[in-house]
């Protein structure tokens, strides 16, 4: 199987398409502002790609489901096109998606090279402007075509919004199966769409808290592997694991730094439980926090400057900030309830929680001084909020009441777009990578 890491290279842009009409300046083009809060999704259409055996149409489909499920964009249904779209390198007749409102439109095509490889090529068009906005053409092999529709609707998402898109992403979550009397949970990977699963680990012995490396594809999770809890560090492109270290007590939440060169994570010891770092390269501990609570769910800024974690030490869980090196350890959640599980945004402007009050479990974000804060999303039972690399989607998990097990859900920062993410199993504590080499 091809490394991740060398995918990118084979699947390399070969250049910007050449526009076939003169370029107004950018304030003619159609935007959509996501920093407005509730967006009104933007009519798209998205033609089936031309190809010789039906893949461009499953590809124009997984770009249209990626935009349709960011909620910022509305794919037009294709029995409402007008204009049947024969040769994508022509301009289209603009008049006949305006009269269906398409502000936007997509045409492509995907062809069989002689060495075998797809090659992928795709238009972006402003329907009322007249004009090309983009266009880009990828290779790649044949079985790697989903991620070619993933990369094309992240440059369809760049284009419009003017931010990085997230749909070119796995996610790590515990995969659980069996009765709750006797519950089996592995270690699974998927497309963040919820494609491609698959196990990494084995069903023998119980895994928690996978967390994604930033910097590489490499995942730290926890195992009790011969009854003895242990962090271990998982290289995804090559399967090789090693153990971080053997701890006394238990290990609890570990997690990268933002360089990846060091993880963070929770010791128990003698009934309460402190915040450590471990060099991944010498393998030194430092300790951060020295209390009689528990301290545990530490989470860097994306500049690695400060870290989010909670403790009890107030009588109940609570959201702390402190410096990375432990100094200047602030309260900063001072709501009704309870608070756990705090992440850091990518973006380093939110810091987002699970909150337990009122008999329900709430997913939302607050300001890193605890201002602000917002409930996205509340049930039954949420928990375990995890960023996308752009900052602007969180996917978590909910267990509903009566029902068997545990399902992954996705929510934007406007709180309107919830979407579930099926699995074949339950799923829980999932843990969204970034962007892929």
């Amino acid at each position: 199987m091809m490394k991740l890491s060398l995918l990118r290279a084979v699947m390399v842009a070969s250049g910007m398409l050449f526009s076939l009409v003169a370029v107004t300046p950018a304030s003619a083009e159609v935007q959509i502002n996501i920093n407005k809060g509730n967006v009104q999704p933007l009519p798209i259409a998205i033609t089936d790609f031309m190809s010789a055996d039906g893949i461009g149409a499953q590809v124009s489909q997984v770009i249209a489901a990626d935009l349709q499920r960011s909620g910022l964009f509305a794919p037009i249904n294709k029995n409402a096109f007008i204009e049947k779209i024969s040769n994508p390198d022509q301009q289209p007749r603009f008049e006949d998606w305006k009269v269906i409102n398409a502000q936007a439109l997509v045409t492509g095509r995907v062809t069989k090279e002689a060495d075998g490889r797809l090659r992928a090529e795709f238009r972006l068009w402003d329907t009322f402007a007249n004009q090309q906005m983009t266009g880009q053409q990828f290779f790649t092999q044949p079985e790697n075509w989903r991620r070619v529709a993933h990369i094309i609707a992240d440059a369809i998402y760049e284009r419009v919004t003017g931010e990085k898109g997230y749909f070119d992403t796995r996610v790590v979550f515990v995969s659980e199966s069996g009765p709750k009397t006797d519950r089996k949970r592995a270690l699974s990977i998927m497309d963040q769409d919820g494609f491609n699963v698959r196990n990494l680990t084995n069903t023998k012995d119980l895994v928690l808290t996978p967390r994604f490396s930033p910097s590489r594809q490499e995942v730290t999770y926890m195992s009790f592997e011969g009854q003895q809890p242990r962090v271990y560090l998982l290289q995804l492109e090559t399967g090789q694991r090693e153990v971080v270290g053997n701890f006394p007590g238990m290990t609890f939440s570990p997690r990268f730094s933002p360089d990846g060169q060091k993880v963070i994570m929770s010791l128990q010891q003698e009934g309460n439980a402190n915040i450590y770092t471990m060099d991944l390269r010498s393998r030194t501990t430092t300790r951060l926090t020295n209390t009689g609570a528990i301290d545990t769910a530490p989470s860097y800024a994306p500049d690695g400057q400060r870290i989010a974690f909670e403790s009890d030490r107030g009588g109940r869980q609570q959201i702390y900030v402190m410096n990375a090196d432990g100094s200047g350890q602030t309260r900063v959640s001072f709501g009704d309830g309870s608070y756990s599980t705090p992440v850091w945004s990518p973006r380093g402007d939110l810091i987002a929680f699970t909150k337990q009050s009122g008999g329900k479990f709430s997913i939302g974000v607050m300001k890193p001084d605890g201002s602000g804060e917002r409930i996205l999303t509340s049930g039954f039972h949420n928990e375990g909020p995890t960023w996308a690399p752009n900052g602007r989607v969180l996917m978590f998990f909910r267990q509903a009441a009566g029902a068997g097990g545990p399902q992954l859900y996705s929510i934007d920062l406007s709180g309107y777009n919830e979407q579930l993410v099926k699995t074949p199993t339950f799923a829980s504590d999932p843990a969204w990578s970034p962007l892929l080499d």
